[in-house]
């Protein structure tokens, strides 16, 4: 049986890295894709683990020969979603998971036919500001920002076929397990 691509955005401070981060201890069958990015390389980054690190060239021919899923510009780098990775572990039963902003979303949508889309939130819309403050990573500055684009982001659920709640991570990441056990279901069909 196939898996499938499971796209999760949602707005800033949503809480999405923390219940992919769960629900990666819970099952076997879901994988991450590594993005491909032209940014410099971390003293404690791993080629291949954290990313695939590509000079500018290389990142332009990817596109060129259609070898990315979606990319986008982020902070002045590129980044962008191997096609290859994604079709291999689909072909072998796995559900990937990218978690991307919603422009990536978009793309995704326009070039991949069979893609789950999951719009996560925090229960209420203060929560965004709250959760940003309370990181203390931002300045004041890059909070309004953020805040801005939340609500760009927030305006594009509707093209999503469902949203997830993040109250709880325990339920948040049992109900996310719900709806991919019910994606593996239709499958199956």
């Amino acid at each position: 049986m196939k898996g499938f691509l499971l796209v999760i955005s949602g707005p800033t401070a949503a809480g999405k890295g923390t219940i992919v981060k769960e629900i990666l201890k819970k099952r076997d069958d879901i994988v991450t894709s590594i993005s491909v990015t032209t940014r410099y390389q971390r003293e404690n980054e791993v080629d291949g683990v954290d990313y695939f690190f590509k000079t500018q060239e290389e990142f332009d021919e990817l596109i060129e020969t259609n070898k990315l899923l979606e990319h986008a510009v982020v902070h002045g780098n590129l980044y962008g979603t191997p096609l290859a990775f994604v079709e291999k572990s689909i072909n072998e039963g796995k559900v990937v998971i990218l978690e991307i902003d919603v422009q990536g979303a978009s793309q995704v949508r326009e070039n991949y036919d069979n893609g789950v889309f999951v719009f996560m939130l925090p229960p209420k819309k203060s929560d965004i500001e709250t959760r940003l403050r309370h990181r203390n990573t931002e300045s004041e500055d890059m909070i309004q920002t953020r805040l801005r684009n939340a609500e760009v982001e927030l305006a594009q659920i509707r093209y999503y076929d469902y949203y997830l709640i993040n109250d709880y991570i325990d339920s948040a990441t049992e109900r996310l397990e719900e709806i991919i056990d019910e994606e593996l279901e239709k499958r199956r069909k």
